[in-house]
């Protein structure tokens, strides 16, 4: 199962922590088979039950985007968030209607593809399909072992499989960054280890993936983790990896040009009017964030008056599954060991910037953790590396078992990937709702951050229900009226109104036999007194559940909770 290959050099230093690594390893077959059953297993995870949750109001401004690009091409809209990822959208959406209108279709209904899944698959696909570029970039880090282990746990974790399966641009982002500086980092191999090689080829593939990855979401900071890891060997004389002023000029030149290309919707005027009105909060529909229970203001500028800076270390320490939490410790500790080698500085740097950028801001949504999960499972990959040779050490200074070192040591790493693929399937369908047991478990599931976690599922089926009960020309009051309005005509209801809750103008026109719905994570300041009063003074006419939790509660109005709702 072993052959000798190409020792991995990042820099002027290899790692000495684990000299063997780049020596000896898999065999190429082996390694190529062990690879496409993560990237397969991991896309059956991200693509399978697609449709069962209703699309979130996030999803339906870009399937809004996808609808007036076909109706009059390139357009501005959703405007505040780059073109690559609604292109790929527009061409998932346009492919499934083609198949759905196929004849085998016709003969198979089971096999249509229902809106909800062609507008996730592109971001699914792309996920699973990242575990490759984990594997390749962690090789070039810390060697081909190191990198299989963070493919494996990146194919199988929960919270990443969760930030896969909606349609936002994350996904796009992180897919993209690491494509990125895969070129990055092999540049960097070719210039220190193979003078007779030129290096550029490299440096402008990596040049048009950072394009792309602008291109995907506008977060100009993830380009600082790759210049910091450049900037810190240009200190060193024997360095050969210097790319020199005009070269770096050329870079950049490069970069825009491919984002352009990816991105041309940037070149239209109203474009830029609404970036300026989405950047002086003018586009913000809520004015808060329901967060373990609380509510705190939710835009960027609000610092930290706004969401807590610990929100995303409550979100790894609960959301990851244990084993993973515990290798990334691990891991942490070890990049602080100059024996792991050169490469430990770009995924210092990847958490330094990430955090700076994203812990201090006062408006944050778990998803946008999805670009650190590479570092995390790189990290935990590195630590479970670790821990096995060290066990596989142990076992070989025992005469007796002094054979079955590798075995103890991979044996250790394939039971922590099964525990991992064992937390992800019982988390299914529903990933975004798991909880480990710091966080509570199942029974705290959905009450830490709702909104995110529940992330608008349950509308489809609260409008599918109203539509069935709902007199003519009855009001659905609700946070987000869009989405509500979007499923109401889609169960055959245009007649109804969806009309915004918070707005004290529309709440006035509500009578008797009206519906209001009260959603988890749908509590903002606007709200919260005359919920509250509505809870204590009526019951919901019926629940809507995701998974085994109630998701929204739902009042048809009477006099009473009419009432109660006007006069909290």
């Amino acid at each position: 199962m072993s052959s000798v290959v190409t020792p991995v050099i990042t820099a002027s230093l290899r790692p000495d922590l684990f000299p063997e690594v780049g020596l000896r390893s898999l065999s190429r077959k082996a390694l190529v088979i062990a690879l496409s059953v993560f990237v397969i297993a991991g896309a059956a995870f991200r693509v399978t039950g697609l449709a069962g949750e209703g699309l979130s109001e996030d999803e339906l401004n870009k399937l809004n985007a996808v609808s007036d690009y076909r109706a009059h091409g390139l357009t501005s809209a959703n405007a505040e968030h780059p073109l690559l990822m609604k292109a790929a959208l527009t061409v998932s959406v346009i492919a499934a209607e083609k198949w759905n209108g196929t004849s085998l279709v016709s003969r198979h209904p089971e096999m249509n593809i229902p809106i909800e899944a062609s507008l996730r698959l592109p971001g699914a696909i792309l996920g699973a399909l990242a575990g490759v570029l984990i594997f390749l970039v962690g090789s070039e880090l810390f060697g081909s072992e190191v990198g299989l282990i963070a493919a494996a746990l990146w194919a199988f974790d929960p919270l990443t499989i969760s930030f896969n399966r909606i349609a936002k641009e994350d996904t796009f982002l992180v897919f993209f960054f690491l494509l990125a500086n895969l070129f990055w980092l092999r540049s960097q191999r070719v210039a220190e280890s193979q003078p007779q090689r030129r290096p550029d080829p490299f440096y402008w593939a990596a040049a048009a993936s950072f394009g792309a990855m602008l291109a995907s979401k506008y977060l100009p900071q993830m380009l600082v983790i790759s210049v910091a890891y450049y900037y810190m060997f240009q200190a060193i004389p024997p360095t050969r990896w210097r790319l020199g002023k005009k070269n770096f000029l050329k870079f950049f030149a490069v970069m825009g040009i491919a984002f352009l290309i990816c991105n041309p919707t940037i070149l239209l005027p109203d474009t830029w009017r609404t970036m300026a009105n989405f950047a002086a909060y003018k586009m913000i529909g809520h004015d808060s964030y329901e967060f373990i229970g609380h509510l705190y203001p939710h835009r960027m500028g609000d610092w930290l008056k706004g969401e807590p800076w610990y929100f995303y270390l409550l979100l790894f320490g609960v959301k990851l599954p244990i084993v993973t939490l515990a290798g990334c410790l691990i891991g942490l500790i070890l990049l602080f060991r100059r024996a792991t080698g050169d490469g430990r500085y770009f995924v210092l740097f990847w958490f330094f910037v990430w955090a700076l950028v994203f812990t201090f801001t006062g408006g944050k949504f778990t998803r946008y953790a999805t670009s650190l999960m590479p570092a995390i499972v790189i990290s935990a990959a590195l630590g479970f590396q670790f821990v096995g040779r060290k066990l596989g050490e142990l076992a070989g200074r025992v005469k007796e078992v002094r054979f079955a070192r590798m075995y103890v040591q991979h044996g250790f790493v394939s039971v922590i990937i099964v525990a991992i693929v064992w937390v992800t399937v019982r988390a299914a369908p529903h990933f975004r709702l798991y909880t480990n047991a710091i966080g509570g478990g199942q029974n705290h599931a959905g009450s830490l951050f709702p909104q995110d976690e529940f992330y608008d599922a349950y509308m489809q089926a609260v409008m599918k229900e109203v539509a069935t009960r709902a007199q003519s020309g009855a009001h659905v009051a609700s946070e987000i009226p869009t989405l509500a309005d979007y499923y109401a005509r889609r169960a055959g209801r245009s007649d109804l109104l969806c009309v915004e809750l918070s707005d004290p103008a529309e709440l006035s026109k509500l009578s008797p036999g009206d519906f209001v719905i009260d959603a988890r994570g749908r509590t903002y300041f606007s709200n919260q007194a005359m919920l509250s009063h509505l809870r204590q003074t009526s019951g919901p006419a019926f629940t809507i559940p995701v998974g085994a939790l109630t998701a929204a509660d739902v009042y048809i109005l009477d006099q009473r909770s009419l009432t109660a709702l006007r006069g909290y």
